[in-house]
């Protein structure tokens, strides 16, 4: 008689066969692979981080990156300084996931944990993106008021699947890193068909006829709210939601104050905020017709298209080559490419490419791929690290609060940038500093480098976190269901 451990060894190994080899697997081992996430953490969470990362985030967010350049600055008619802030504040929504990830842990309508606020953010996208794209003559502070709503949607539809995510990286370590490139391979290739025909779009049916157009995802997180299979708690105890409040507050803080967590998190705040962001300066000078390259609606929709392949480059390569790395060596070597990749934009604004030769379409196509891949390589490590640091039963809320670290970081980054471009005088037409900006920007990117003593070194598939803060006291011994669904991730209130 066979033993059934090697019985299984022999399955495993029979079906390793079967799979498909060499240049087969060049088409069907992205398949395979999707097929098997399905079935270790269930098809929903697969379509989950598809429809809310691939279309949400990547397409409509690609649409609403070049379609909100283009409405500030030939609609609204903004300084890029002022832009710059602007894009701050409609990021606002991300910084406060954490109140998002409380509330659908913790606050069930009708007893149901997911499907409301599934509904309640496709209609904040529908009905801010139909306000902007129908209004003729829009104020500034009412068109900024519906583009957080818009961002707010998206926003709350994304606390869903990030404590998913953090919940399947608990219960499957192995597998922390190929979730993480499943959300960054969605949204990269979402992102590469939003920027491939934003400039099209915009050229065709201007700023506000894209804003029009993001009513669709909006409609498909909507639909998902309406068909999304949850079980209904009809009994719910709505008067231990307080305590329950509290508890998560002081978990949260308890978990805090471990070092394995709070160091890790100060030098995501830091690496990001002192990266400045003067992304609006340059779209300004991309399509200035006397000091820039002119380019027009369509060719920046390519450039940042090309971007976009650049992330999906980056996520590949983080997923095949780079997942196993100690996370503090391969955020050694990232951020010192990071630093040196924004010296091609620096090498673009003083013209040096024209006096190589290299046409300015081409020099931007490149320095966009480079950079967004690089981005890419910096924000996978620190995601599955993020997943890592969340402890069992606040995961959706807690691993909401590292986001919104990684997000007022972002802030600063955007609102620090567009005070370098004021004080720098950088305006619509004036850009004779900008690249004094660009080398001040890239020489703070490097400067993380001296804090990465607070990142640790160890396995990026060993947990770390301490154990006690791995096991929920309110769990039971009782093995949990294998099938992760998108439902609550967090102990029922009143089952106890």
């Amino acid at each position: 008689m066979v033993e059934e451990g090697n019985f299984e060894a022999c399955n495993k190994a029979v079906e390793e066969d079967n799979e498909p080899k060499g240049l087969c697997y060049f088409f069907w081992g992205p398949i395979y692979w999707l097929k098997m996430l399905a079935v270790e953490t269930h098809w929903s969470f697969v379509f989950g981080v598809v429809s809310v990362y691939g279309i949400s985030q990547g397409l409509g967010g690609a649409l609403a990156r070049v379609g909100t350049e283009y409405y500030m600055k030939d609609v609204q008619k903004v300084q890029p300084s002022e832009s710059q802030v602007y894009s701050g504040i409609t990021s606002i929504p991300w910084i406060v996931k954490p109140i998002w990830g409380l509330l659908t842990d913790v606050v069930p309508i009708r007893g149901y944990r997911r499907r409301p606020y599934f509904i309640l953010s496709g209609l904040l996208g529908l009905v801010s993106m139909l306000l902007i794209s129908l209004h003729s003559k829009l104020h500034l502070v009412f068109a900024l008021m519906a583009l957080t709503a818009g961002s707010a949607g998206v926003a709350i539809a994304d606390v869903t699947v990030d404590a998913c995510v953090a919940q399947n990286s608990i219960s499957h370590p192995s597998l922390a890193a190929d979730m993480q490139s499943l959300c960054a391979l969605t949204s990269a290739t979402g992102a590469l068909v939003g920027f491939s025909i934003s400039g099209v779009f915009v050229h065709l049916i201007g700023p506000k006829g894209v804003f029009g157009l993001l009513t669709i995802p909006a409609a498909l997180v909507f639909s998902v709210g309406i068909v999304l299979a949850e079980p209904n708690m009809p009994n719910f105890a709505y008067k231990e939601v307080s305590q329950k409040f509290l508890h998560a507050g002081k978990a949260m803080w308890t978990t805090l104050k471990c070092p394995e967590v709070w160091r890790p998190c100060l030098y995501m705040y830091l690496s990001f905020a002192v990266s400045l962001n003067i992304n609006e300066g340059l779209f300004y000078w991309y399509t200035d017709s006397k000091q820039g390259p002119s380019f027009s609606q369509e060719t920046i929709g390519y450039i940042f298209s090309i971007g976009a392949v650049g992330a999906i480059l980056g996520a590949i390569l983080y997923q095949n080559m780079l997942k196993d790395h100690p996370f503090r060596d391969l955020l050694f070597w990232i951020q010192l490419f990071y630093g040196l990749a924004g010296m091609l934009d620096l090498m673009l604004v003083l013209r040096v490419n024209l006096k190589f030769g290299i046409p300015d379409y081409l020099f931007v196509v490149i320095g966009e791929a480079v950079s967004q891949m690089i981005a890419r390589l910096k924000w996978m490590p620190l995601l599955v690290l993020s997943a890592k640091l969340c402890p069992t039963g606040i995961e959706g809320t807690f691993f909401a609060l590292l986001m919104s670290i990684d997000n007022v970081g972002l802030l600063s980054s955007s609102w620090g940038g567009g005070l370098l471009l004021h004080m720098l005088n950088v305006t619509r037409t004036k850009f004779d500093n900008l690249w004094l900006a660009i080398l001040i920007r890239n020489i703070l990117r490097l400067s993380p480098l001296s804090i990465l003593f607070l990142v640790p070194r160890g396995d990026p598939n060993s947990s770390i976190l301490p154990t006690e803060m791995l096991s929920s006291k309110d769990e039971t011994e009782a093995d949990e269901p294998k099938n992760i669904e998108l439902v609550s991730l967090v102990n029922s209130v009143d089952g106890r």
